[in-house]
């Protein structure tokens, strides 16, 4: 009798401590303002950040390069605890927010039913600790830079998170 194997792959995942409370955290993730200081590694700017953020919602974002070529990407907003989690998937699009195959942009695709997952630990002493589950494998992601993407997109969410936290 042949045995059932099931392998996981191992998907994308970064993390970052903040010093600032669990609701400022959130804000600087979840409000277009301040997601348009942050979307996109270091470099990248967002000119256009619309963003319908309920379940069922969708937002539409571009990030665009030191040397001018826009990309898009939609999310669409599946689960939300205020606070806590939030369950979305995202994708490349067009400006319309129309899906774009990865393959067109050299990545490969999401993993199969994979959701991208953020996730916000109140660690007390005014820390949060934000957790972004991506829905790609790690090593495609390593490969294609958005690991290194998503780093270096935290140390803006970082820069952001410290000047809401100074005005508060």
């Amino acid at each position: 009798m042949a045995e059932n194997k099931v392998s996981e792959i191992e998907r994308m995942v970064v993390t970052r401590v903040f010093d600032a409370p669990r609701e400022l955290v959130w804000k600087a993730w979840t409000d277009p303002k301040y997601v348009m200081q942050w979307w996109g590694p270091k470099g990248f700017s967002c000119p256009a950040c619309k963003m319908d953020f309920r379940v069922g919602g969708k937002s539409l974002l571009c990030m665009k390069t030191p040397d001018g070529y826009e990309g898009w990407n939609a999310i669409e907003y599946h689960e939300i605890v205020l606070h806590e989690k939030i369950v979305s998937s995202m994708y490349f699009s067009d400006s319309k927010g129309n899906k774009i195959d990865p393959a067109e942009l050299g990545m490969e695709e999401a993993i199969d039913g994979a959701y991208d997952v953020t996730l916000f630990e109140d660690l007390g002493n005014g820390q949060t600790k934000l957790t972004y589950i991506g829905n790609e494998p790690i090593d495609s992601a390593k490969e294609s830079g958005q690991f290194e993407g998503w780093v270096e997109t935290l140390d803006k969410i970082a820069a952001v998170v410290a000047e809401l936290a100074q005005a508060k």
